[in-house]
């Protein structure tokens, strides 16, 4: 090794983001592994490098002892003092290793997978923490691949997955097309990084808003909550922190080109915007949009709510095979029975 070896190793450190001593303690477990490996049992050996010129010492580190048992890890007092007269039963003594000639360029054959080893360990580790915590968060990459109807996306250091279960249904791509989807989990496994992405999860709706609308990114806007049945339809529930400003309007944008550019993403899923309120009745009569509510009775201690509305409009709040009213539900986390008018008239009498 020399200073070429050491300039080599920073530009490592820059180009990779592997620290220099992490590239230094990978080449100290080498060249140990090399030396054992070479010359049989090596006691206790240690190396120390010089980041500055390259070089390498091996030392043998012995303890002091009255009578030796293993000379690879033991020193007599006398052998000792010979070095320094200071030494005492007990103490570590250092003592340099001056192997072969021909070490270097075994300790290199020897050492270079294993350098390459730790390299690749610190770069999975660094791929890692990037995106370790970023849960929700969106990403945009390519479809490198598809295998077994897994769609696997490159993200730029490494691949993400989507598997068939995370696809909006009917939904396809093909090698090479630009996709957008959330990071739904990262875990840290022994092949490196493992990222599973999602284009059914709710988040991803939340976070194409904020990207077309600059008052939710603000904070200006806020999303209390959505639920969501992927390519089909989304609930997104909105509050105003600003009385000026409107919340629905903002989200839809001028001639609908904010609500539109999210459709567009999400292969022309449905998507209702509507108002939160903290009044429970007044939200789960918003919830219900684009039915309108007539009367709203609640239950604080079942969380639950009657809703009544006009006879004409009792399919429409229900939707098609309940899913207005199940979005509702979700949405708001009341329980939501919906009654038509007349069917509230003959509730009453009833009782």
């Amino acid at each position: 090794m020399n200073k070429d070896f050491i300039r080599a190793i920073e530009e490592l450190e820059k180009e990779k983001g592997i620290t220099k001593e992490t590239v230094i303690e990978a080449i100290e477990m080498a060249l140990i592994s090399g030396y054992k490996k070479n010359y049989g049992k090596a006691g206790n050996v240690k190396v120390e490098i010089d980041i500055e010129t390259g070089e390498y010492k091996i030392y043998s580190e012995r303890t002091v002892v009255d009578e030796m048992v293993d000379e690879g890890l033991e020193i007599s007092l006398e052998e000792a003092r010979k070095i320094d007269q200071k030494f005492e039963i007990g103490d570590s003594v250092k003592i340099q290793v001056r192997p072969k000639e021909e070490f270097g360029r075994i300790a290199a054959q020897t050492s270079r997978q294993v350098i390459l080893q730790k390299i690749r360990e610190a770069e999975r580790e660094n791929i890692y923490e990037e995106f370790h915590g970023r849960e929700s968060e969106i990403v945009t990459g390519v479809v490198q691949r598809i295998s077994k109807n897994n769609i696997f996306v490159n993200l730029g250091k490494i691949e993400g997955i989507l598997t068939e279960g995370e696809l909006i249904p009917g939904e396809t791509y093909r090698q090479g097309d630009r996709i957008k989807a959330v990071i739904l989990d990262v875990k840290n496994t022994s092949k490196g990084a493992s990222i599973t992405l999602s284009r059914t999860h709710p988040n991803l709706v939340k976070r194409l808003f904020e990207l077309e609308v600059p008052e939710i990114y603000d904070g200006v806007i806020d999303i209390f909550n959505i639920s969501r049945e992927a390519g089909s339809r989304s609930k997104l529930a909105v509050i105003s922190n600003d009385e000026n400003v409107d919340p629905v309007g903002s989200c839809v944008g001028n001639k609908g080109t904010r609500v539109k550019a999210v459709v567009d993403e999400i292969d022309g899923e449905k998507i209702d915007i509507i108002v939160y309120d903290k009044d429970p009745a007044k939200f789960i009569a918003n919830s219900l949009s684009p039915a309108t509510a007539v009367k709203v009775v609640i239950n604080e201690k079942t969380k639950s709510a009657l809703v009544v509305v006009p006879d004409y409009q009792l399919s429409l709040a229900i939707g098609k095979e309940g899913q207005n009213a199940r979005l509702a539900a979700k949405l708001t986390g009341w329980k939501i029975d919906i009654k038509s008018e007349t069917q509230y008239a003959e509730l009453k009498k009833g009782d």
